[in-house]
């Protein structure tokens, strides 16, 4: 974990600054009763789930994702109630992990995964071009389309071209000149602009032209433009920042179906984001998902115990991982320690720190999550890798997260069952001769019920007098619904004088009485195993 150090340090302060904003900004889109309870699951999220995971580059925390339901959950539920339905859940993810449901992570469309990517790399585009302006109505990490403020994605950007904050804006583009410089011209110059990340450089410039400017008239950044870290007055105040939960509330049930809730939602969005960001890793590196799930449900646990919100593996910061060099779980785990150190010893400047400025790192991020030649790329695969990933790259941006997902994985099933249906069979069309037809009939090496239309069809069409082979020496996998499909046909073939061929790996045999009972006697024809619907 250590021999990827110079990597990890510096690509764990570019997660921090991102982490900071979105762990605040959940908190609040969440209703959460104290904002700290955000830092909290992104202290645990890093050092507790960090620890566990197994994932090298993934970075947990309050996850965007969960905000609806936290919401509605506190306010049904009280706080401390709620935070009993996180430790639940959290119990729960562990019973996930122990009947190995993590597989489930691993049966998700390449092209959904990209689309999810896509997906969220405009939508922290679009999310942060207020911020990046100065106009702050709706919070960091409010990714859905139908913002808490009333609003909606586009609907805010107008309202962004009457607010515009000249202050704001200019330390922004400063901000993102600087990252730009920085990841195209002075990183290959020396190790210094390596190690020294451009993103911190960009934080602190911000700092010093807040300090600079905050007396002048115009060029001022107003407080509600700044980080908004809870500034604790003691030890004793610091630690009245956490909440526990309350345990007697714990038969009740709809606690558990919270619990249940969270347990479900939480897991399938970490599921989701080990499968993109083990694509986005340039090792190619496996995360072993059944141990993710008993990473986060330990991490759930220990964050509701002590008054923090629920915990998922998110993309926005492990892809920020992965694009600043990050190459080991050590920078997901010190970005935790840099949270909690700094919330302690340092909240006074944290929030001197504009939200343009952090607004612009994440445009970067959004960009290289998002770059138009990944739709070339797509659209080269052809329609069946295309629909899926725009159906999931519209559905992300126009609802949420899981909505989208939902949407690409369903089109993504129906692309497969039209494959499925196209690819039961192969046939091959002799000239005729001697007054007859002949037809070869090539069955797939797995030919399910879904292939039933396809293989009627066909030998419906099938002209009187004519001599069909039907091949079935490399099919695997045979349906009984197929199988029954064939026995019908023996009646209307010899009406409609067709002569059947069947070739099997055991030899060949004319016009079969009855096709089941051939299946039957002969399961393994070689490897013919008939499948009950």
């Amino acid at each position: 974990m250590f021999k990827n150090f110079r990597q990890d340090i510096p690509a764990s302060i570019v997660v921090f600054f991102v982490a900071l904003p979105l762990c605040l900004g959940i908190a609040l889109a969440s209703g959460a009763p104290n904002l700290f309870s955000g830092l909290i699951a992104g202290i645990i999220g890093g050092i507790v789930v960090g620890f566990l995971s197994g994932s090298h580059i993934g970075v947990s925390g309050p996850a965007a994702g969960l905000a609806a339901i936290v919401l509605s959950a506190i306010g049904a539920l009280g706080w401390e109630n709620f935070l009993v339905a996180v430790v639940l859940g959290g119990a729960i993810q562990l019973l996930f992990g122990l009947l190995k449901a993590g597989i489930i992570g691993y049966y998700f469309p390449s092209s959904v995964i990209k689309g999810m990517l896509t997906g969220i790399g405009i939508i922290i585009i679009l999310k942060q071009i207020p911020h990046f302006f100065g106009y702050d109505q709706d919070p960091e990490g409010d990714f859905a389309f139908f913002q808490i403020d009333g609003e909606n994605t586009f609907s805010e950007l107008f309202n962004t071209l009457n607010n515009i904050s000249p202050g704001a804006t200019l330390i922004a583009v400063t901000g993102l000149v600087i990252l730009i410089l920085w990841d195209r011209v002075l990183t290959g110059k020396s190790k210094i602009f390596q190690i020294v990340q451009g993103p911190l450089v960009a934080v602190v410039a911000g700092i010093v032209y807040y300090l600079f400017t905050r007396d002048h008239a115009l060029l001022s950044i107003s407080d509600e433009h700044l980080v908004n870290v809870p500034v604790p007055g003691d030890i004793n105040s610091f630690l009245g920042q956490f909440s526990f939960p309350n345990f007697a509330a714990i038969t009740r049930p709809e606690i558990w179906v919270t619990a249940f809730t969270i347990a479900l939602v939480a897991s399938l969005e970490t599921l989701l984001c080990v499968e993109a960001t083990d694509k986005l890793d340039p090792e190619k590196r496996i995360t072993p998902t059944n141990r993710e799930l008993l990473a986060q449900g330990a991490g759930n646990m220990f964050s509701g115990l002590v008054g923090g919100l629920p915990i998922t593996q998110v993309i926005v910061r492990s892809s920020a991982n992965v694009q600043s060099g990050g190459r080991s779980k050590l920078s997901a785990i010190v970005h935790g320690f840099l949270l909690l150190i700094s919330v302690i010893l340092i909240p006074r400047l944290l929030n001197m720190i504009p939200l343009s400025v952090l607004a612009a790192i994440l445009f970067l991020v959004g960009y290289k999550l998002a770059k138009p030649s990944l739709f070339r790329e797509m659209y080269k695969k052809g329609w069946k890798q295309a629909v899926p990933y725009v159906v999931t790259v519209v559905g992300i941006v126009f609802t949420d997260l899981l909505t989208g997902i939902l949407l690409g994985l369903t089109v993504g099933i129906i692309v497969i069952l039209i494959k499925s249906y196209q690819n039961s069979h192969f046939l091959h069309i002799e000239d005729k001769s001697n007054g007859r037809h002949r037809i070869k009939m090539t069955l797939a090496e797995e030919v399910t019920f879904i292939n039933k239309g396809a293989i009627l069809k066909e030998l419906e069409r099938l002209p009187e007098k004519t001599y069909l082979e039907l091949d079935v020496r490399k099919t695997r996998y045979l349906d009984n619904d197929i199988i029954e499909i064939l026995d019908d046909f023996t009646h209307k073939a010899e009406s409609r004088q067709i002569d059947i061929l069947l070739l099997s790996e055991r030899g060949q045999i004319e016009n079969p009485p009855s096709y089941s009972e051939f299946f039957k006697n002969h399961p393994k024809t070689e490897h013919i195993n008939p499948i009950k619907s």
